[in-house]
């Protein structure tokens, strides 16, 4: 580095690294930039997520929908979006030839319908403004003398910079973080967040692959329930449901030690109550039917057999035929069936933790350290973490850009 020329140094190769980098690098040719990452991988995350299709932000415009999608970080963000929000995050990335699509649900992906499309995004942008990409480098200490940071490599190398971007995820243990708070910065504890339901030994898991589209989720003893699709795995419950259900409850659950019941309504809009009250007509309209061919919920065919032999109704019984014991049964299967959750499986292409660098000791409108001057936080590093659907990316791309924004005004003075 010659005496002149300033340096910002961003730890961690994903989004919001790439994001803060790519924006100070156009802004400011003046100034060196450098992502450091610990892996031999760049944008892992982006290229696994949605299924290999990069679920980049989500179709909510108004910034108070938008940040309802946080269960940690929520009024930070509110505040946050009004510097970069959905709206810019799909400027950017059209202005540089990528456009992308809502479906249905409002999730946003790239019209490539590929991740590979936003990973080369990122890489030609960072190419094109000359940004300095150092792979397996693993910083173990970050110091600060005569207004440079000295950062320790795990081989032993001394990186200096005048700026620096930290970016690097989050971490599931708090040890991880010690590095951090030999900084001065304090650590809301990690727990993981987005992960799947383990019901062991229950015989639902034989139907693994079954989804439904509109099921009611609950976890007994809490206020926590979500309505949305759920499938069924060969350990147990996952889906968009189960997701979000996680992210809300990502604390809760976890002092519970992922030990907790649930009860499932297989068809979101009838409450036991309703369902009753219709059942008169169903037996009145399919009577001379055999139940198991007659299923009037548009359930998939093999959870519907399977829950009528929960509910002891063999097969060849005729709706005019079930008794009334049985019919109770059936009605408390499908629309609160119990199970009890042992245990949990990280969504694996969603994995969020919880927990990170306290949102107090981080200004919201810089996204500098309170503590150290030109220090910076973006991405999942900061406690903040959305729901499944594009609002993690969403944070990235948000707090990427303020930090970038702040570096490129302090590089100026």
């Amino acid at each position: 580095m010659n005496d002149q020329q300033k340096t910002l140094l961003v730890i961690g190769g994903g989004a919001a690294g790439f994001f803060c980098a790519i924006n100070v690098a156009k802004s400011d040719p003046s100034l060196k930039v450098i992502i450091v990452e610990k892996s031999n991988k760049l944008l892992s995350k982006v290229k696994v997520s949605g299924g290999g299709r990069c679920n980049v932000t989500h179709a909510f415009f108004e910034i108070d929908e938008l940040s309802k999608r946080y269960p940690r970080g929520q009024h930070f963000l509110k505040k946050a979006f009004h510097w970069f929000n959905t709206k810019d995050t799909i400027q950017w990335f059209e202005e540089r030839g990528v456009k992308l699509k809502a479906e249905n649900d409002g999730r946003m992906f790239p019209v490539s319908n590929t991740s590979q499309t936003i990973v080369d995004c990122l890489l030609k942008e960072a190419n094109k403004y000359r940004i300095e990409i150092l792979l397996n480098c693993e910083i173990k200490e970050i110091g600060k003398e005569n207004n440079l940071f000295q950062l320790q490599t795990a081989d032993t190398r001394l990186l200096t910079s005048n700026y620096l971007c930290i970016a690097c995820g989050g971490f599931p243990k708090s040890d991880q973080f010690n590095w951090l708070k030999q900084l001065g910065h304090s650590i809301e504890t990690p727990v993981p967040s987005l992960f799947t339901f383990n019901i062991p030994n229950n015989t639902i898991t034989q139907l693994m692959g079954v989804s439904v589209a509109n099921a009611l989720v609950k976890i007994i003893g809490t206020k926590l329930n979500e309505s949305g699709a759920v499938l069924i795995t060969h350990w147990g419950l996952s889906g968009p449901a189960i997701l979000r259900l996680s992210a809300w409850g990502a604390k809760e659950l976890s002092n519970k030690n992922y030990h907790f019941s649930v009860h499932v309504n297989w068809l979101e809009k009838h409450s036991e109550n309703s369902l009753r009250e219709e059942w008169i007509l169903f037996r009145q309209q399919y009577g001379s039917q055999k139940i198991s061919n007659k299923n009037p919920f548009e359930l998939p065919n093999r959870l519907w057999n399977y829950l009528l032999q929960q509910s002891f109704i063999k097969e060849d019984t005729r709706w005019s035929d079930i008794t009334s014991k049985q019919q109770n049964q059936l009605i408390k299967n499908l629309t609160g069936q119990e199970f009890h959750v042992k245990g949990k499986t990280t969504f694996k292409e969603e994995f969020v933790t919880c927990g990170g660098i306290k949102l107090n000791e981080i200004d919201v409108n810089t996204m500098q350290s309170k503590i150290i001057d030109n220090l910076f936080f973006a991405g999942e590093i900061i406690d903040v973490d959305g729901i499944t659907g594009g609002f993690n990316f969403q944070n990235a791309w948000t707090t990427g850009w303020i930090a970038a924004k702040t570096i490129v005004e302090k590089s100026a003075q």
